[in-house]
């Protein structure tokens, strides 16, 4: 067993990361250990990127080993909300000490440069580190190449050359570099000097909108709560029509004195910006949120979004505008119900129906969420069925017994789930099969590859979808099925 971080005092005395434990209570006898938890860990740095988000939406998690675990975080014109830079760096350095965090915090121009800043640069744990803009390659100069995120036998390598500093590498042409120590070195450098660009992927996608509201003191009474979040939304609404826009998805974050936050989140099946009805798709979940020990901050984001046209006001004056506005105020409450039922029962619980390119009344079909993106119409063109189809089909068709003059005709009377029905009107036939591309029809035989079906009208006016499975064989006795039910 062999330690992996020591706290101050403990490296005072001489241990250190790496050191065997038995070796490391031989220098201090009364030395405390702790179980490494590499998963507790990088719960933890996932916990406090999240809370970051109240500094700026963009965070993410950097490294998975204790002595390089940190956190990213973007703050491209997030500073002035805090008072500027400077501000904003003291004031996550003051909220993680309250947390039991000791941290270095560092600004640069580069993401490189930051990292390198943070854990090399001469400060006192605490302190911040705000290179100005301009000074990137005088500020890495002086720092050791393990600045650059190079593996230890790299930079045991440039050590034994001589080339123990960042500024030792700077002048030297980058082709013999990367054919020595290889490409790693030179791409290292060129990013950590804004040569080259290094994309880090942040822990939630960036919202398309999003607006924040802080606290002088904590608020711990939910109807506080709620008030504060209707003024986010009327503020978010009011950008999205600037924007000629309309939320598809909404996310709700609280962010709590203790160092976590908490989310609340709505979907709608079409672009929406009307405040009383998010409010009121909101108002359940916004109950089951615990403010803890204090909220400072929320923020409300519109993490998905679709163009919205400005709506027409009721000012029509002949019938057909009447008519055009009367149906997409129909279609708009449908989508108000589809919203509350999605959010209420889940969005996986609540769906529409999509056309499919076929013919088989198994495929014709397919369920995706009422919640989910539209798809383009022309991506479920087909060509329509000949004749009706039921209203209600059933999950899989029911053996029926039939009784018909002639085999191969539609039936006189037919036997389902023990009632006899009277046949006193019959359509059809309607030869439907199955497509011929599919590699599975080619394990079916060729009787049961085509299906006649019938529509009958019983003597009490009942209607029912029937169809005899094969085309009719003598000797052989043909199998009816009952597949849907008409209106």
């Amino acid at each position: 067993m062999r330690l992996v971080a020591v706290s101050p005092a403990a490296e005072a005395a001489g241990a250190h990361p790496g050191l065997p434990l038995a070796a490391a209570r031989a220098l201090v006898p009364g030395l405390t250990i702790f179980a490494a938890d590499p998963a507790g860990e990088r719960q933890t740095l996932e916990n406090l990127a999240d809370w970051c988000g109240r500094y700026s939406p963009w965070t993410a998690v950097d490294g998975t080993a204790a002595s390089a675990a940190g956190l990213w975080l973007d703050i491209t014109g997030c500073a002035h909300l805090f008072g500027g830079e400077t501000a904003l760096l003291e004031d996550l350095v003051r909220h993680l000490k309250e947390f039991g965090f000791a941290a270095r915090v560092a600004l640069a121009d580069t993401p490189g440069t930051a990292w390198a800043a943070a854990r090399f640069a001469d400060a006192p744990t605490g302190a911040c580190i705000a290179i100005p803009p301009g000074e990137t390659a005088r500020s890495l100069a002086p720092l050791p190449v393990a600045a650059l995120r190079l593996d230890g036998a790299t930079v045991d390598e440039l050590s034994r050359l001589g080339l123990r500093a960042i500024g030792d590498l700077m002048g030297l042409a980058r082709a013999p570099l990367a054919a020595r120590f290889g490409e790693v070195l030179v791409k290292r450098l060129d990013q950590a000097l804004g040569d080259k660009g290094e994309p880090i992927s942040p822990r939630r996608p960036p919202p398309a909108f999003r607006v924040r509201l802080a606290f002088a003191e904590p608020m711990r009474i939910s109807a506080d709560v709620a008030r504060a979040f209707e003024k986010l939304l009327t503020e978010l609404c009011a950008r999205l029509e600037l924007a000629h826009q309309g939320a598809r998805r909404m996310e709700f974050t609280i962010y709590r004195l203790d160092g976590t936050c908490a989310r609340a989140g709505v979907g709608t099946s079409r672009p929406v910006r009307e405040p009383a009805h998010l409010a009121r798709l909101f108002a359940e979940k916004l109950a089951r949120l615990d403010a803890g020990f204090g909220v400072e901050t929320m923020t409300l984001a519109a993490t998905a979004v679709d163009a919205l046209a400005a709506g027409q006001l009721d000012l029509a004056r002949d019938r057909d505008a009447a008519l055009e506005n009367r149906a997409l105020g129909a279609e708009a409450a449908a989508a108000r119900l589809i919203d509350r039922l999605g959010n209420h029962l889940g969005p996986g619980n609540v769906v529409r129906l999509l056309p499919q390119a076929s013919h088989i009344p198994e495929r014709a079909f397919r369920e995706v969420s009422a919640l989910a993106q539209p798809e383009d119409a022309s991506a479920h063109a087909h060509v329509p069925p000949p004749a009706p189809r039921p209203l209600q089909l059933l999950p899989w068709p029911e053996p029926i017994e039939v009784m018909a003059p002639v085999p191969d005709e539609a039936p006189v009377m037919f036997r389902w789930r023990r009632r006899q029905h009277r046949v006193a009107r019959a359509e059809g036939p309607e030869r439907i099969g199955p497509e011929w591309w599919r590699e599975d029809v080619n394990e079916l035989s060729s009787s049961h590859r085509v299906r006649d079906y019938y529509r009958v009208e019983n003597a009490d006016g009942r209607r029912f979808w029937v169809y005899r499975e094969g085309p009719y064989r003598p000797g052989v006795r043909p199998r009816w099925y009952l597949h849907g039910l008409f209106a």
